[in-house]
C-alpha cells in the first residue's frame, strides 16, 4: 500500500489528505484545475515539503513524528511531467544511461531492454530529442523514469501537452505499461477518457481534500458524485471478447451482467477489454423493445433516480441479485421519467445506443 497523510497550506486551498492507495495498478488523481492534484503528487515525491507521513509498504519516506524525511533523490520513484524534459545535447541512449546511473546497483539488475521494447523506442536510441515527435519524446521520458528501477511511478498529466494524434499514439503504450509492469502508478489527469482507459483506482479531489476514493467502476457509478453531473458521465465495464462477426464488422463482449455488441476489435476471443458506456447513450423502456435498431437491450433493475429541473439520472443494476452489482447510468429527460412513473425497484430494459471499447 501507498500510505499518505499530508497537509500543506496554499494561497487558494489547503491540501489535507489521508489516503491508502493500492500497491499495484494505476491510481488516477482527478478533479478540477487547482484542486491539489499536482501538489499531492509532488508531496508524495518529497518535492513539496508537506507535513505528515508517506510510506510505500514498509519503507517510510516521511514521518514528521519521528523526524524522518527521505529527500526526493533518495526515494526509489520515477517522475514524468507534461513536458518530456530530456537533455537536448544527449542521444536517447545517453538520456536512458543517465537515469540508469542514478539508480546504481538497482538499475543494473533492471531489465531496461524490456522497457525499451515495451515502449517501442528501440529505433530511436541514436537520435537527439529535437528530432523526435512529441509522443516519441514522452515515451523516452517514461523509459528514463523507469531506468531508475523505481518502486513507484508518478505521472503528472503526461499527455496534456500532446495533440490528439500524439495522444492516441502514446495511450496504447501506457496501457501496455499498466498491463505488463508490476509497478504502482499514480497518474494525475483532468481527462476522463484517460481515467476510463487506464485507471483501476480513482481519487476525486476538491479544494485540496478527498471527496471520494475507491475502485474506478464503483466511483463512476455513484450518482451522488460530481462525475455523474458531467456530460461524459458513464460507467466502465470489465469484459472479455466473446466472438467476432466479421460480416457486420462487430464484436460481442461478455461481462458479469450480460453481453454487448461493439465495433469490431482486433482483440482475440477471451482477451480482456474495457467497455465504456455513457449515460447519455442509454435509454429505458418498461417492455422489451421490438423492431428496434438498437442492438444492445439488457434487462435491468432501477436502483435510484436523481432529477433536476430538466433531466433525470438513473442508476440501473445489471444481472441478477446475487454477486457484486454491475451498474449502468442513464440520463433521460425528467418528462420521460415522469411519463414512465419510474420508481426504485422497477424492472426495466436498458437500450444502449453506443459502447466504446477503451
Amino acid at each position: 500500500m501507498i500510505a499518505s497523510r499530508l497537509q500543506l497550506a496554499r494561497r487558494s486551498f489547503t491540501l489535507d489528505v489521508d489516503l491508502q492507495l493500492p500497491g499495484q495498478g494505476v491510481t488516477a488523481l482527478f478533479g478540477p484545475s487547482g484542486c491539489g492534484k499536482t501538489t499531492l503528487l509532488r508531496a508524495l515525491a518529497g518535492l513539496e515539503r508537506a507535513a505528515g507521513r508517506v510510506a510505500l509498504g514498509d519503507a517510510v519516506w516521511q514521518d514528521d513524528a519521528q523526524r524522518r524525511f527521505v529527500p526526493p533523490h533518495q526515494r526509489p520513484l520515477g517522475y514524468v511531467i507534461q513536458e518530456a524534459a530530456l537533455f537536448p545535447h544527449l542521444s536517447v541512449q545517453a538520456n536512458l544511461d543517465y537515469g540508469r546511473q542514478r539508480a546504481g546497483s538497482a538499475a543494473r539488475a533492471f531489465a531496461l531492454d524490456a522497457v525499451v521494447a515495451l515502449l517501442g523506442i528501440g529505433a530511436l536510441m541514436d537520435r537527439r530529442p529535437a528530432t523526435l515527435s512529441g509522443g516519441e519524446r514522452q515515451r523516452v521520458a517514461i523509459a528514463r523514469a523507469l531506468a531508475t528501477a523505481p518502486r513507484l511511478l508518478l505521472m503528472d498529466e503526461p499527455l496534456a501537452a500532446l495533440d490528439a494524434p500524439r495522444k492516441a499514439e502514446i495511450l496504447p503504450y501506457l496501457e501496455r505499461l499498466h498491463r505488463e509492469l508490476a509497478l504502482p502508478i499514480v497518474y494525475v489527469t483532468h481527462a476522463m477518457d484517460e481515467v476510463a482507459r487506464l485507471a483501476d483506482h480513482l481519487v476525486l479531489l476538491e479544494a485540496g481534500r478527498v471527496r471520494a476514493a475507491g475502485p474506478l467502476a464503483e466511483l463512476l457509478a455513484r450518482p451522488d458524485l460530481p462525475l455523474a453531473r458531467q456530460d461524459e458521465a458513464g460507467v466502465v465495464l470489465s469484459a472479455r471478447v466473446d466472438q467476432h462477426d466479421p460480416a457486420y464488422g462487430l464484436t460481442r463482449v461478455a461481462f458479469d451482467g450480460g453481453t454487448l455488441w461493439v465495433g469490431e476489435t482486433a482483440a482475440a476471443p477471451g482477451e480482456a477489454v474495457r467497455a465504456r458506456v455513457l449515460a447519455r447513450d442509454v435509454s429505458v423502456a418498461r417492455q422489451r423493445p421490438q423492431d428496434t435498431s438498437v442492438l444492445n437491450v439488457l434487462p435491468v433493475v432501477l436502483d435510484s433516480v436523481q432529477a433536476d429541473r430538466s433531466t433525470a439520472l438513473l442508476r440501473l443494476r445489471l444481472g441478477g441479485p446475487g454477486g457484486d452489482p454491475v451498474w449502468l447510468l442513464a440520463r433521460i429527460t425528467r418528462r420521460s421519467a415522469d411519463a414512465l412513473a419510474l420508481q426504485p425497484g422497477d424492472a426495466l430494459f436498458a437500450q444502449i445506443k453506443g459502447v466504446a471499447l477503451m
